[in-house]
C-alpha cells in the first residue's frame, strides 16, 4: 500500500501535476467522468483540476472559494506557470458544470479501493463489515434550497435552514465511505430506512451489516438477507424477548423465528410474495459491565446463528464497534465542517456533499498506510490530526523534497497522532461554555431590519 503511494506522488511530481494528483490521479477522475469530460471546455479548469480545487477546498479550515483559487494560484506560481486570475467565477462555473454522477463515483471509487488494498487481518472472521447510520445537514436559506430540502416544519418562514437527511455506509475495516445518500428531512419515504434501501445495491453476499434498532424492522432484515449479508442489529425496544423461547444455545442466547408481517405500503406486491414466511433469527443479550455507562444490557439480533464460529462476546464486540459510524460521521461533520453546507443550489448542494465524502476518504487512505506502517488499525489513528499534517505537507511538494523522503516523513507524522480507548470513555451531558444571551429568530431578517430602520 506505501508502495502504491510513493509511485503515485512520484507520478504527480514527474507530470507536474496540482498537489492533490498525488491523493487522486486524474486517470480516476477522467475514468469518473467517462463520456462526459469530451463536453467539458476550460483551459485553465479542466476536470481533474476542478476536481483537485474542490478537494482543496473541503479540506481547508476556511472553506471559502476564494481560499481554493489561492491555493491553485500559488501552485501555479511555484511551477513557474502564469498565475490564473484570483476571481472565482471561473472556477465557480467550473464546478457548476460538474456532473453530480461524476462526484458520487469518486465517492465510492475511493471508498472500495482502499477497501479492496487493505490487509487480511483488518477483516472480521475474513469478512467485509459495513456500518451504517444517518443524520442531517443544513445549507444557505434560498428559494431553490427550500424548494427541494424544505426547513422543518415547525420554524416559521425565513427563521430557519434548508435540512437534508443523510445516510452513509462505512467499511468498519478501513472507515471508508462506500456508498451515501441525500434527501429531504420530512415527507413520505424519507426516513434513514428509505434511505438505506436505495443503497442496498453496495453490499454484496458474505458482507456483514452492522446497524441500530432504526433499521431492525422484518421486511428489511429480510431483504438483506434475500442478498446473502448478514446482519447484527440492536433488537427493537417495542419487540418482546424471552430467552425460555426458541431453540436454547448458552445463557442468554437463542435461536427464535420471526413471523412474516402484513405486507408494508412501500413494498411491492412482487417483493413481498418472494420473502420467505418467516426468518430463523439468533437473539443475544449483551451487558454492561462498565462504569458510568448509561445503558445497563441491550439485546442484540443476528443472521449469524452458529454460535461456535461466532460466539456470543464477539457478536457484541461487533456491535460495540457501530459507534465507529457515529464518529465518522462527526468527523465529517464536525472536523470536515460539513454540518452546514454552503452552496446555494440544490445541485451544487449535492456536489458539495459528495466532495466532502472524497476529501474524508483521501485522509482515510493515508491514515491507513500509517497504521499498516505502525502495526495497529486505522481508527487507532487521528483523523483530525492526519487533516492537520496533510495540509502543512502539500505545499512542501513543490519543493526540492523526494517524494520518498516526503511519504516517509507524512505517514510517520500521522502515524504519531493517536485516540485513546474511545468505547471506554464517558462524559457527562452538560455544557461548559454559556451561550449568548441573545433571543432566537421568531420572524424573518428582513422584518427586524425594518423595525429597527423606523
Amino acid at each position: 500500500m506505501l508502495c502504491s503511494f510513493q509511485a503515485a506522488v512520484a507520478k504527480a511530481r514527474r507530470e507536474r501535476s496540482l498537489l492533490f494528483a498525488s491523493l487522486v490521479s486524474e486517470e480516476s477522475i477522467l475514468e469518473a467522468f467517462g463520456s462526459a469530460r469530451w463536453l467539458w471546455q476550460g483551459w485553465i479548469y479542466s476536470p481533474a483540476v476542478t476536481v483537485w480545487v474542490f478537494l482543496s477546498q473541503c479540506l481547508s479550515m476556511d472553506h471559502s472559494c476564494r481560499d481554493a483559487v489561492a491555493r491553485l494560484i500559488t501552485w501555479r506560481v511555484a511551477r513557474g506557470l502564469r498565475p490564473c486570475s484570483a476571481d472565482t467565477g471561473g472556477y465557480c462555473t467550473a464546478r457548476e458544470a460538474l456532473p453530480e454522477m461524476v462526484c458520487h463515483q469518486l465517492v465510492r471509487q475511493t471508498g472500495s479501493d482502499l477497501e479492496r488494498e487493505a490487509p487480511a487481518e483488518w477483516l472480521w472472521h475474513k469478512r467485509r463489515v459495513r456500518v451504517v447510520d444517518g443524520s442531517t445537514i443544513t445549507m444557505p436559506d434560498t428559494a431553490a434550497n427550500q424548494a427541494k430540502y424544505p426547513q422543518m416544519a415547525s420554524q416559521k418562514p425565513g427563521c430557519g435552514f434548508p435540512i437534508a437527511r443523510i445516510v452513509v455506509v462505512f467499511s468498519l475495516s478501513v472507515g471508508t465511505v462506500l456508498e451515501a445518500a441525500l434527501g429531504k428531512y420530512e415527507g413520505k419515504k424519507t426516513g434513514e430506512n428509505s434511505l438505506f434501501r436505495t443503497l442496498k445495491h453496495c453490499l454484496d453476499a458474505g458482507d456483514v451489516v452492522v446497524i441500530d434498532r432504526y433499521f431492525s424492522g422484518w421486511c428489511d432484515l429480510a431483504l438483506l438477507q434475500a442478498r446473502g449479508v448478514d446482519v447484527v442489529v440492536r433488537k427493537h425496544q417495542r419487540r418482546h424477548t424471552d430467552f425460555r423461547e426458541g431453540k436454547r444455545l448458552g445463557k442468554d442466547d437463542h435461536r427464535v423465528c420471526w413471523p412474516k408481517p402484513p405486507r408494508p405500503k412501500w413494498m411491492t406486491r412482487k417483493t413481498y410474495v418472494s420473502l420467505p414466511a418467516e426468518l430463523t433469527l439468533r437473539e443475544v443479550r449483551v451487558r454492561v459491565t462498565q462504569k458510568g455507562f448509561r445503558t445497563k444490557e441491550l439485546d442484540v439480533v443476528t443472521t449469524l446463528l452458529d454460535p461456535v464460529e461466532y460466539p456470543p462476546e464477539e457478536i457484541a464486540e461487533l456491535y460495540r464497534r457501530r459507534w465507529h459510524a457515529e464518529l465518522n460521521l462527526r468527523s465529517l461533520k464536525t472536523v470536515l465542517q460539513m454540518d452546514h453546507l454552503r452552496c446555494k443550489t440544490p445541485h451544487r448542494v449535492r456536489n458539495e456533499f459528495f466532495m466532502h465524502l472524497v476529501a474524508y476518504n483521501l485522509i482515510r487512505r493515508l491514515m491507513a498506510l500509517s497504521a499498516q506502517k505502525r502495526g495497529t488499525q486505522p481508527w487507532q489513528v487521528s483523523f483530525k490530526g492526519a487533516l492537520q499534517t496533510v495540509n502543512v505537507f502539500l505545499p512542501i511538494l513543490c519543493s526540492s523534497i523526494s517524494p520518498e523522503e516526503w511519504c516517509t516523513a507524512l505517514v510517520a507524522s500521522v502515524a504519531t497522532h493517536v485516540v485513546g480507548d474511545r468505547p471506554d470513555r464517558y462524559e457527562p451531558r452538560v455544557k461548559k461554555r454559556r451561550a449568548k444571551e441573545y433571543d432566537l429568530m421568531n420572524k424573518p431578517r428582513a422584518e427586524y431590519k425594518r423595525q429597527m430602520a423606523k
